[in-house]
């Protein structure tokens, strides 16, 4: 798994900041995305981050996900 790999979501995660559905449940399963980076420090210091994986799915969704929850293809 590589910065810029497409992936789709293979496991039922649910959100509430997606931009069309705002502060209600929402399952993301099934989205296809791109990944934009891997969390591994913050202002040059290293972090255990628990959602490592920073994935952008559209213009204005983006999302944490970890390594099990998603799927390259």
């Amino acid at each position: 798994m590589n910065v810029g790999d497409r992936i789709r979501v293979k496991t039922s995660v649910v959100v509430y900041h997606h931009p069309e559905h705002k502060k209600t449940a929402f399952d993301i399963q099934g989205l296809e995305g791109e990944i934009l980076a891997f969390v591994t420090e913050w202002q040059g210091r290293p972090v255990s981050a628990n959602f490592p994986i920073l994935v952008k799915f559209d213009k204005k969704f983006r999302a944490h996900l970890r390594e099990d929850e998603i799927e390259v293809l």
